[in-house]
């Protein structure tokens, strides 16, 4: 079970993910509504076990202090332990939920903690991929670690995963990896030269081809 939530900020997104037959949930960028998303899972019956923030910045991270308030579970960025699993959270951990499992992907670009979070065939990318977009970087060594990360990370997962973003300001605010393969602009550049160059001149080819 999917749900999600429009938090406020710049169309921020956060989510919660239930293992329907235990009722574990493991939710993620609760940022500016964390009581919406806590109020959720207590009327439906959910017990929050994990929280993750996609990276640390402000607009995921803000409502970190009211969501432990509220849930008692405080929220794990890059490199935070869990201490009910001992777990750290790295690259390729794995979390247990219930019946399913959180895989933490480490992708670097568009800060040098951004992690993916793969549960289930769904994929929550926070801010290095929307739909039809890229998370923003600089035009050097952020802008070739996204590329990196977006090729060898994520666009090897299979074409059917889910693709859930930290701010609906794609054309959507879903996708799949096999969409985004075939229609990103971004994705479809042969090399991260012209991936920087499409970076450096977004505005003029949105412009071009009637993007908002």
């Amino acid at each position: 079970m999917i749900k999600t939530f429009q938090t406020g900020g710049n169309r921020n997104l956060g989510y919660l993910i239930a293992d329907e037959a235990t009722r574990m949930a493991a939710v993620i960028d609760p940022s500016y509504d964390p009581a919406a998303i806590a109020e959720f899972a207590s009327d439906n019956g959910y017990e929050v076990v994990y929280a993750f923030n996609t990276h640390d910045h402000h607009d995921h991270t803000n409502g970190n202090e009211a969501f432990e308030a509220a849930t008692g579970v405080r929220p794990l960025k890059l490199g935070d332990l869990d201490t009910q699993t001992s777990r750290a959270v790295a690259d390729g951990a794995a979390f247990p939920l219930g019946d399913l499992e959180v895989r933490i992907i480490h992708t670097p670009g568009h800060t040098r903690d951004s992690i993916c979070l793969l549960i289930d065939g769904a994929l929550f990318t926070g801010d290095i991929l929307f739909v039809g977009k890229v998370g923003g970087t600089d035009l050097e060594d952020g802008a070739r670690a996204e590329y990196a990360s977006l090729h060898e990370k994520l666009l090897p997962l299979p074409g059917d995963t889910r693709v859930y973003p930290g701010h609906d300001v794609g054309i959507a605010p879903e996708s799949t990896i096999q969409h985004e393969r075939e229609t990103n602009p971004f994705l479809l550049r042969p090399n991260v030269e012209s991936f920087i160059e499409l970076k450096a001149n977004w505005a003029e080819y949105k412009k071009e081809h009637g993007i908002e």
